[in-house]
């Protein structure tokens, strides 16, 4: 993605409209938790800050804090080698000098905060707990419209969903959020990758999708959408993929390319089909109770932080896009990049289901229309 694209969408998303600030009284997650957490991560904390100061020139331990300082525990299930993790340390970085060490953000990688779910429930209680989620996650809280964000060629390009993650359809749709599902979205402009999809045989049209077992993520949304275009999804944790591909229990996984190569999933299927049918971003979250208690400024430096290494996390994710497209390649992996003609194919394919998904999904009705005049400017 093109800096001076990103560049504009966080120009546009600083200047949306903060909630009004509550007290400024902060709540804690459990000490036992937070230090058990850490007490398992002081390896895992050192590398991520050896990666941060190579990365930022920065190192968080360099970070000269308030005594009172606001502390939120951000938990992400990224490993610390990956763009997302060390985009994570430049937010630390970043926050703490706009807000003049008075909010510090303890990072706690590789899921050692929790898993996703314990965290959510942390963030319901009002406890001070920031995570990533996606739009098919969040659509579970009450805005059935956020699974828009999840579904197969929803947006053409990343210029499209600049456009809308900047508009104020959607800073309506986090503030029914926060209202309906007690949930605050901080930042949206991270991107996770563009999802493709790894075979044990080749695929290049949504006919070869039939009968092929494709490992999606387990939700409604994932698996409807997937048999609109017709394939056979089975829901299932991506730990368990490489051992069912392996012995052909499925026969493909979908997954940005970075994600996929990581997870060395190259050693099991050996066709990749670059056909980008989610443009992904991370939504990182907290719960709107906690946010309440913030101050009017202390809401915009963590959320302007949080946009700012989102750019940063983005220029890592090119970097290493092209990293993961090189080791594919050298592992054997044949890359295929549909032609005009067959992408078409795959967005016809996909409109079926937003025909029905106000019925199906509970979204808005006309919802995709309504997205994508936003997205052209209409």
């Amino acid at each position: 993605m093109k800096k001076k694209v990103l560049s504009v969408v966080l120009a546009g998303m600083m200047s949306v409209g903060l909630v009004a600030c509550g007290s400024s009284n902060q709540n804690t997650v459990s000490t036992e938790k937070a230090t058990a957490a850490a007490s398992t991560t002081d390896a895992t904390t050192e590398s991520a800050e050896n990666a941060a100061v190579a990365e930022t020139g920065t190192s968080s331990s360099e970070i000269k804090y308030a005594d009172n300082a606001v502390v939120i525990n951000v938990g992400y299930e990224n490993a610390v080698t990956e763009p997302a993790a060390k985009a994570a340390e430049k937010w630390k970085e970043l926050v703490a000098e706009k807000s003049g060490g008075t909010i510090d953000l303890e990072l706690f990688p590789n899921s050692t905060l929790g898993k996703k779910n314990d965290l959510i429930d942390q963030m319901l209680l009002g406890q001070n707990v920031i995570t990533v989620a996606d739009g098919a996650f969040l659509a579970d809280y009450g805005v059935k419209d956020f699974g828009f964000f999840y579904a197969p060629y929803a947006f053409d390009n990343w210029d499209q969903l600049w456009t809308v993650l900047d508009s104020d359809w959607y800073s309506d749709l986090k503030d029914k959020l926060a209202q309906a599902g007690g949930i605050r979205v901080v930042s949206s402009n991270w991107i996770y990758g563009a999802r493709d999809i790894l075979s044990t045989k080749q695929v290049k049209t949504p006919a070869d999708l039939k009968g092929l077992k494709l490992r999606v993520s387990s939700n409604d949304l994932s698996v409807k959408s997937f048999e609109s275009l017709g394939a056979t999804p089975v829901g299932m944790d991506m730990s368990d993929v490489y051992q069912a591909m392996s012995g052909k229990t499925i026969d493909a996984v979908e997954n940005p390319i970075t994600s996929l190569y990581n997870r060395s999933f190259q050693e099991v299927g050996k066709y990749l089909c670059k056909d980008e049918h989610i443009l992904a971003t991370s939504m990182w979250i907290c719960g709107e109770s906690f946010y309440s208690t913030l101050t009017e400024e202390q809401q915009k430096w963590l959320c302007e932080a949080a946009d700012e290494a989102g750019l940063y996390n983005n220029d890592l994710y090119e970097d290493a896009t092209t990293e993961a497209e090189k080791g594919m390649t050298d592992a054997g992996v044949t890359i295929y990049t549909p032609t005009d003609a067959e992408k078409k194919e795959w967005i016809d394919a996909a409109q079926p289901f937003f025909e029905t998904a106000d019925k199906t999904m509970g979204w808005t009705a006309d919802l995709y229309s309504t997205v994508h005049a936003i997205a052209d400017g209409k």
